[in-house]
């Protein structure tokens, strides 16, 4: 962070396992754990999302830090896009919409008025590259930045508010491609490569401008994508309908849950080690 001066970073339970695991940050976990000593003691679950953003929230609000810095992550399920909108309405609390792989979770996360989606540009490549027999994509045939330029261009016509933030890069190629969006994540072994690479770039993504891409040009506005409405039978149709978003949600889910178990129990063993 201090070497490449973000705006902002992101984390997840798979990042938060491998920093805990590292010699630098062990002050700061057993601090956490003599916190939580001292103080007594989920993605379809909208109610228990409630209750943890909040509590997530009074804890920084302790330390000091405002809620207007904080933005909650929570997976695009209905269940997640719902407590976003409750949380946004009802209590300021600003929502990072994560795991977003669908057309259909971005329609619904926009109508929600969340303040931001992460949709995956690298998962999505994945995918595809695990199963179709094409193994390589150039930039702009990429499917990951294919739909993140969908999203981008449906919220720009429509007037949307939601940041779009593409995360999820495998390669610089896809970077490039997807600059001028709203606002990228990129892994620090990225930056590093962007920051040797003295190439012009050009923004492909803008509200008055849409470079070629699969069926879209002209601009953000001009687009041809119709509005659309999803309740919640539309949403769980149209997000079935689409098998790559259906298993990478699942998949990511499952992963940042058993990298979660992993952290409490790294916890777990490192407090039986204080009281011995």
């Amino acid at each position: 962070i201090d070497e490449y001066k973000p705006q902002d970073a992101t984390t997840n339970p798979s990042l938060i396992l491998a920093a805990a695991k590292m010699p630098a940050y062990q002050p700061l976990v057993d601090q956490a754990i003599k916190y939580g000593i001292a103080k007594g003691g989920l993605s379809f679950d909208k109610e228990e999302m409630l209750r943890k953003a909040l509590k997530l929230i009074a804890l920084y609000e302790e330390a000091g830090i405002s809620k207007e810095r904080v933005l909650i992550k929570l997976s695009s399920t209905w269940e997640g896009i719902q407590a976003g909108k409750e949380l946004e309405e009802k209590h300021g609390v600003h929502c990072n919409m994560t795991l977003l792989f669908s057309f259909a979770q971005a329609v619904a996360c926009a109508e929600a008025k969340v303040t931001l989606i992460s949709p995956f540009v690298g998962r999505i490549l994945d995918w595809y590259k695990e199963n179709t027999e094409r193994k390589t994509f150039e930039p702009h045939e990429d499917p990951g930045v294919i739909s993140v330029t969908k999203i981008y261009n449906y919220y720009k016509k429509f007037g949307y508010s939601t940041v779009v933030m593409g995360a999820s890069f495998r390669n610089s190629g896809e970077v490039k491609a997807l600059a001028g969006c709203d606002l990228l994540t990129i892994s620090p072994g990225l930056l590093a490569e962007l920051s040797q690479d003295h190439s012009a770039v050009t923004a492909m993504l803008s509200v008055e401008k849409c470079k070629k891409t699969f069926f879209l040009d002209n601009s953000a506005k001009a687009c041809d994508l119709e509005k659309i409405h999803l309740d919640e039978k539309a949403f769980r149709w149209q997000h079935n309908e689409d098998r790559m978003a259906v298993e990478k949600l699942s998949d990511g889910i499952r992963k940042f849950a058993a990298d979660a178990i992993k952290l409490e129990t790294m916890i777990k063993v490192r407090l039986e080690l204080v009281f011995l």
